[in-house]
This record gives structure tokens, sequence and C-alpha cells, in this order.
């Protein structure tokens, strides 16, 4: 054989091998949602207790939300804590497509009392797990209006631009509008480091239908099925034109990481609730604990010697 054609024959055997290990991260994929269908179902009446105690417990999901990983407190500035300490009631999980459909699409919603901020009551955000023609998988939403206060916006006015930018595509306009002008030009000008929690709301993603996904699925499947069949396949060509115009679908992304985001608080925050909530009660303890100390040292000293350090919460 010459060296030629071993190095063919080399190749073969690897894009084979490829192959196969491809063959079971597709396993591993449809193993992680079959466990995030199963946790949904087992936990359900789980929730449902937990809602019901939880009432009792007024500032359960503020502290909840202050004892945050850093996953998601990374996203929360001083203002958007100020509002969420003070107003949050209620915050609920629900992977809505669910018992038929993907079990990663999944519904925030968030509940208010009265407050300075903005009218609404309830703020919910909606995730849709969905699939490109080009392969691509993952969330995509819709931007959530927030009817702000006079002069109380927290995200400078994107928010706004960004719901106006979607109504005019849904209403068929072509062209960069007014809006988008003004959207790119505050983005440019502001920049997103330190943009408050709730441009989340904004957050769109790829524009991929219901149909698309649907199509792209069928797809996945037949090349699967044909791939274990031992068949030869290939892999559909993505096309320059389409990557560009993924590009410009997060060009005017006010909180480009919100899929993220969505995944931390759903897989994370609120499954382990009762645990933030009590490492807050936790630190709270200590806190008082740390300041009779203090006290009881104050009394011990002598006037005129130098004070003890001293370790108190910030």
């Amino acid at each position: 054989m010459s060296t030629s054609d071993m190095q063919d024959a080399n190749l073969q055997e690897a894009l084979v091998t490829y192959e196969k290990l491809q063959d079971i991260e597709d396993d591993m994929d449809e193993v992680e949602v079959e466990i995030l269908r199963q946790q949904d179902k087992l936990c359900k009446d789980i929730y449902a207790k937990r809602a019901e105690v939880i009432t009792k417990i007024p500032q359960f999901w503020p502290l909840v939300i202050e004892q945050a990983p850093p996953d998601v407190d990374e996203y929360i500035q001083p203002s958007d804590s100020a509002l969420l300490l003070n107003s949050l009631v209620n915050l609920t999980v629900e992977r809505f497509e669910l018992p038929q459909g993907d079990p990663r699409s999944v519904s925030i919603k968030w509940e208010f009392k009265e407050n300075e901020y903005f009218e609404n009551k309830v703020l919910e955000k909606k995730f849709w797990w969905r699939r490109a023609r080009d392969g691509w998988a993952g969330l995509v939403s819709e931007p959530v209006d927030i009817k702000w206060k006079e002069g109380k916006d927290l995200t400078g006015g994107m928010l706004g631009l960004v719901q106006k930018v979607w109504e005019e595509e849904k209403a068929g306009k072509e062209g960069e509008t007014e809006a988008a002008k003004k959207l790119k030009q505050l983005m440019e000008d502001t920049g997103l480091g330190g943009v408050s929690f709730f441009a989340w709301f904004g957050f769109r993603g790829r524009k991929i239908s219901a149909e698309e996904d649907k199509e792209a699925f069928q797809k996945e499947q037949e090349h699967r099925q044909a791939r274990k069949a031992g068949k030869e396949t290939e892999e559909d060509a993505m096309d320059e034109d389409d990557d560009d115009s993924d590009d410009d679908e997060y060009e005017m992304e006010i909180f480009p990481t919100a899929d993220d985001l969505a995944v931390c608080i759903s897989e994370d925050l609120w499954p382990g609730a009762i645990k933030y909530f009590t490492n807050a009660q936790e630190q709270d303890d200590m806190s008082d604990i740390d300041f009779e100390s203090d006290d009881e040292m104050d009394e011990d000293e002598p006037e005129g010697d130098a004070p003890a350090n001293k370790k108190r919460k910030a």
C-alpha cells in the first residue's frame, strides 16, 4: 500500500471515529434532556408545597436574590438590587412546553409589589429552545415591555427601543428605522458594561420560527439515523451570507448573555432557593454574633488603649 493510500485509510478511520464520538455526544444530550423532563415531573408537587410555605415568609425571594450565585449576582447592579430586595414578591419558573414539548424551553415570572420604578405587577419572560437549519441550537425569546415611571428607566431607554424595533419588524418595516438607529447610537454611547439587570427582558436571540425548528429537528434525526446505520452523510454547508445575517441578529442585543442567565436561574437559583435563603439567614445570624462580640470588646477595653480589629458585615 502506498503512502498516499495509507494516509487516505487513516483519514477515513479517523472520520469514522469522529462520527462515533458525535453519536455518543448526541446520546448524552438526549439523556440530559430526559433528566430535565423527569426532574420537572418529580419536583412539580414539591415546588407547589414550597410555594405554599413561603407565602408566610414575605422576604423569601429577596433574600434568595441577595445570596444569588455569582453567575446571577454579577448582572445585578446596586440600583437593581434596591428594587429587587424591596419590591420582589415572588419568582416562578415553568417549563411551559411540557409534557410533550422540549423541557429546555422555560418561562421565568417575576412578581412585584407597588414600587417607584415601574407600573407592572408581573414581568414574565419566555425562552423557547429552537434549532436552526445550519445546525445551531439554543434559546430564543421576545422582548418584554416594562412600563417605567417618569425618570425611573434603569435601562436608560434601551429596553423601550428594543421593543419598538421588534414591533416594527413584526409590522414588516424594512431597512434601518429611526428606532434602530437610536438604539445603535445609545448602545455605542453608553456601552453595555454595567447594564441594568432589567435589560435582560430585552433579549431576542436568533430569528428562528417554530416551523424552521421543526424542519431542523427532522433533518437532525434523519442525519443521526443514517450515521448510526453506517451510511455516508454530508453535513449541510453553512452559507457565509447566513453567518453574516446571524451576526446582524445579535447586533442590537442589549443583554447578549441573557440566555445563559435564564439557564442559571432555572437550573440553579430556582431549585436551590431554600439553600440560598438558609445561607442568607445564617449570614444574618453570624452578623448579629459579630456585633454582639464587638460590643462586649468595647465594654472591656480600658480607656486610652488602641481598639482591637473588629469584623463587621459590610
